[in-house]
C-alpha cells in the first residue's frame, strides 16, 4: 500500500473534528514533534515562543486535528521503516534471552559455526589482539561482549507490567484521599 493510500484509509476513520485541515504553524508543530517526540521543543521550532512553548504544545497535543496528524505520521512512518511495537520487543527478546554458550566457543571466544542470526544479534563487540612473541607463534586474545542482558529483560519485564514504577494511595473504598495540614484539607484524587 503506497503512503498516499495508508494516509486515505487512515483518515477515512477520522471525525469531523479530526478532519478539520490544521494551520500552517500546526503542520509544522507536527512534523516537527515526529523528530523527537519532545512536544515542547517541536513547538519553539515550529515558531511558538519559548517562554509558552510548553503550554502550547500541550494544547495542541489536545486537539484532536493535531493528535490525529501525528498518529497517521507515526502510522507511516512505521510502515514505511518497518519498525513497530511487535519487531522492538522481538529484539529485545534475542538481547534478553540470548545464551552466550550458545554463540561463543567458550575455549577460545570465536564465533560458533552454527550460531544463528538470532544469536549473533546479541553480540555487542568482538575485539582481537594479536600479541608477537619473538618464540614462536603470536599470541592472540579474543574478547566477545553481549548486550546487557539485564536492560533488556527490566524492559520486557515494564513492558509486561511485571515491575512497578509508582504505586497509587487512596482512601477508603477507593475513594480521594484526604489529608490535613495544620487546619487547611488538601484534596487529592487518584
Amino acid at each position: 500500500m503506497a503512503k498516499d493510500e495508508t494516509r486515505d484509509l487512515l483518515l477515512g476513520e477520522l471525525s469531523d473534528e479530526e478532519r478539520k485541515p490544521l494551520t500552517p504553524r500546526q503542520e509544522r508543530f507536527v512534523e516537527e514533534y515526529l523528530i523527537d517526540l519532545n512536544a515542547t521543543q517541536a513547538a519553539i521550532r515550529a515558531g511558538y515562543s519559548p517562554a509558552s512553548a510548553g503550554q502550547q504544545a500541550c494544547d495542541l497535543l489536545k486537539l484532536p486535528k493535531v493528535r490525529a496528524r501525528i498518529d497517521i505520521a507515526v502510522a507511516e512512518r512505521s510502515k514505511r521503516t518497518g519498525v513497530n511495537a511487535d519487531r522492538v520487543l522481538l529484539e529485545l527478546a534475542k538481547l534478553a534471552l540470548a545464551n552466550p554458550l550458545d554463540v561463543v566457543e567458550a575455549l577460545d571466544a570465536t564465533i560458533k559455526d552454527g550460531a544463528t542470526r538470532e544469536d549473533t544479534a546479541a553480540i555487542q563487540s568482538i575485539k582481537v589482539k594479536t600479541i608477537p612473541q619473538k618464540d614462536g607463534d603470536p599470541i592472540i586474545e579474543r574478547e566477545v561482549r553481549m548486550y546487557d542482558k539485564n536492560k533488556s529483560l527490566e524492559l520486557l519485564g515494564k513492558h509486561l507490567g511485571m515491575f512497578i514504577d509508582k504505586k497509587e494511595i487512596s482512601g477508603p473504598g477507593g475513594e480521594a484521599l484526604v489529608v490535613k495540614l495544620e487546619g487547611e484539607v488538601a484534596k487529592w484524587a487518584k
